[in-house]
């Protein structure tokens, strides 16, 4: 049985992209040896300052680009975890251009599309990025429009992020479903009037709960169950 807030089925599914296609953490994974015992606490760290960075600059107004604070919030994360060397440093920073995608993602978005649906990422990320990692997976015949903020100089959850969805693909927001696994951004898609969809492939507890998804899915192949 279709969910209810998915009748009728949504014009077009939006995908947020770090995290919800693709691995932020398999960055670090793919050189965990040489980095040591401090793998998992320095990738953790890379994203919590990643994300701080962008909502810091958003709420003050002094934009730079997402490539920019990844590379800055890896710098903070390496001085937390006793120093990483310059070549350590780049293979990291090249690795985050083409991170592992999600094993269901491939299918879920073909699935997706072959019913009609049409596809499209939005990103904190820059372009050059998101085609890099887009490529890498082998994902690029899916997509419709791959939307950055980098056009408008602003990060998610800011209102004038999500409405890039309407201005390039001329869909209202009620005819979205927004996938993310970032429960702030399904807050702030929420808001904005998409029908948002939290990804929680970690089991975590609900937040924002006066901002809540239309559904809650452990993995992007809940999807097509809706």
């Amino acid at each position: 049985m279709s969910h209810p807030l998915f009748s009728p089925r949504p014009t077009a599914y939006i995908f947020d992209a770090y995290g919800t296609l693709f691995d932020v953490h398999s960055a670090v994974a793919r050189h965990r040896a040489a980095i040591g015992d401090q793998a998992d606490r320095l990738s953790e760290i890379w994203r919590l300052k990643q994300l701080e960075y962008t909502w810091v600059r958003s709420l003050c107004g002094a934009y730079r680009d997402f490539a920019v604070l990844t590379a800055e919030a890896l710098d903070f994360a390496a001085a937390r975890c006793g120093g990483i060397a310059s070549a350590l440093r780049a293979d990291l920073i090249a690795a985050y251009q083409c991170l592992d995608a999600y094993p269901e993602v491939r299918h879920t978005l073909a699935e997706l599309k072959g019913k009609g649906a049409r596809l499209a990422i939005l990103s904190n990320g820059t372009q050059a990025m998101l085609q890099d990692a887009i490529a890498s997976a082998g994902l690029a015949d899916l997509f419709e429009a791959v939307l950055s903020v980098d056009d408008i100089g602003i990060f998610k959850t800011a209102p004038q992020a999500y409405a890039l969805v309407a201005s390039h693909m001329g869909v209202a927001p009620d005819a979205v479903s927004f996938q993310s696994s970032n429960r702030w951004d399904v807050a702030g898609a929420a808001r904005f009037g998409f029908r948002a969809v939290w990804i929680n492939r970690s089991g975590l507890p609900d937040e924002y709960l006066d901002l809540a998804p239309v559904a809650q899915i452990a993995s992007l192949e809940g999807l097509l169950n809706l």
